[in-house]
């Protein structure tokens, strides 16, 4: 079975944590995504920002989205995948955490993404169904 890294988008971009998630949003329109990689000013993973995140903890809670830093909405430690990991694991990590997006990295070392629309393309159908049933329930 294939690894994260043949299976992940390339290329992804982080928000910076000390970057405003006024920012962020507009960082995410331009690459049509609903979720960031927060990175910190070591180059280390800090969490994920997601349009959710936006909109239930700054904006549903009455805050200032130009005033609040990425990294304040940084949850505890972002679940990753290793570039070199099976698909099963993923699949596997996926399901735990209920995740829809997983940064891939390479030591620590952030080099792609790996999306619940990765996985459909590259897994067969009863792997991605699977998933797709673990992540919509509560």
């Amino acid at each position: 079975m294939a690894t994260a890294r043949e299976i992940m988008t390339s290329g992804t971009e982080c928000v910076g944590e000390k970057e405003s998630v006024l920012e962020a949003a507009k960082k995410m329109t331009g690459l049509g995504v609903g979720a960031l990689p927060i990175c910190g000013t070591d180059n280390k993973l800090k969490g994920m920002l997601t349009d959710r995140d936006i909109v239930t903890r700054v904006l549903g809670a009455g805050k200032d989205p130009a005033a609040c830093t990425a990294g304040e909405l940084a949850q505890g430690e972002a679940v990753t995948i290793g570039a070199d990991d099976r698909a099963e694991e993923i699949l596997r990590t996926m399901t735990r955490h209920k995740v829809r997006r997983l940064p891939v990295i390479d030591g620590h070392t952030l080099v792609g993404m790996v999306a619940t629309a990765d996985v459909a393309r590259s897994l067969p159908d009863p792997d991605v169904g699977y998933l797709i049933e673990a992540l919509s329930t509560d």
